[in-house]
């Protein structure tokens, strides 16, 4: 996908493509047909599945695709289950578990299943959808659900790097998706490792000086560093072929999210060993939490003093 076919693949919003799917014949009832003058009614029921929170969608949701038609999600109510938005937690602050996106990622995942499953979607018009096909109706149906531009770009962009790694569903051969892994592999793996020297650059703590950032005063670095954080993913994402717009936007935002990144991990690493050392050992805990104190108090009237 070149940046003019990026920008042709925008779509008007319109926010009735997404209504009432009814329910399926189950129990020897017959089916609640799809209503196109009602509102999508997301019924969830909470289910615990080996300690993971997962749900059940009591109602289908329908959606009507420019290409396909009409899609439902899911076939069956009683076997689908959906941890809704699949997004890691260390990233919720950029793209939430629910939100008006949610009828677009609860339709995605009907769409989306293993190469030994049955389609959790019904197609009304008879069409197989794809994984890829599949991550392009994600994005459209998240324009019809009022997701910003660049939140819907971000998601496409991390589906379909999970679909080209993952290789299922997909209309390649196995060789390709060991070709598509390598390049993403290789491609991400130089945008951290030039990331990480470019904070040494910056900071001079190891002798290291990148061509566009080099011996400057700090400010030029910075602006050298950000602008290497955009060229070199933007080369880089030309090795993903006609996914190249994945590559662009995954290598960008690796690049300018890295240490945001690694500050929320630190953050949330410590945040785990507290919990787990207050839940295992609570006057351990209580210990240090009372000589944590005493600590930032004594260093507070020290820096006072001086």
């Amino acid at each position: 996908m070149k940046v003019s076919d990026m920008v042709a693949s925008q779509v008007e919003p319109e926010t009735r493509r997404f209504h009432d799917g009814g329910l399926p014949a189950l129990g020897g009832l017959p089916e609640v047909p799809p209503n196109p003058h009602e509102d999508p009614r997301i019924v969830l029921e909470r289910h615990s599945v080996e300690g993971r929170e997962q749900f059940a969608l009591e109602r289908r949701i329908a959606y009507r695709d420019r290409h396909f038609g009409e899609l439902l999600v899911p076939a069956d109510t009683v076997t689908f289950r959906t941890d809704l938005t699949s997004v890691p937690t260390l990233f919720t602050w950029l793209v939430p578990k629910t939100g008006a996106h949610l009828p677009a990622a609860l339709l995605h995942d009907g769409l989306c299943h293993d190469d030994d499953e049955a389609p959790t979607y019904t197609s009304t018009d008879g069409h197989s959808i794809d994984r890829v096909e599949a991550d392009r109706v994600f994005r459209d149906a998240m324009a019809d659900t009022g997701t910003g531009v660049v939140r819907r770009w971000l998601v496409w962009s991390a589906v379909t790097t999970a679909t080209l790694l993952r290789g299922d569903q997909v209309p390649w051969r196995a060789s390709t998706t060991w070709r598509h892994r390598v390049v993403i592999g290789l491609s991400l793996a130089v945008v951290l490792v030039l990331g990480v020297l470019a904070t040494v650059d910056l900071f001079d703590l190891g002798g290291v000086e990148l061509p566009w950032m080099g011996e400057r005063p700090w400010w030029l670095e910075l602006i050298g560093g950000l602008a290497g954080a955009i060229a070199v993913p933007l080369v880089m994402g030309l090795a993903w072929g006609r996914f190249r717009v994945a590559g662009w936007v995954m290598g960008i935002g690796l690049a300018v999210l890295l240490h945001v990144t690694v500050g929320l991990l630190g953050v949330t690493g410590l945040y785990r060993v507290v919990e787990r050392l207050a839940s295992r050992f609570p006057m351990v805990a209580a210990g240090l939490a009372v000589l944590t104190g005493f600590l930032a108090g004594v260093v507070v009237l020290v820096l006072l003093a001086f």
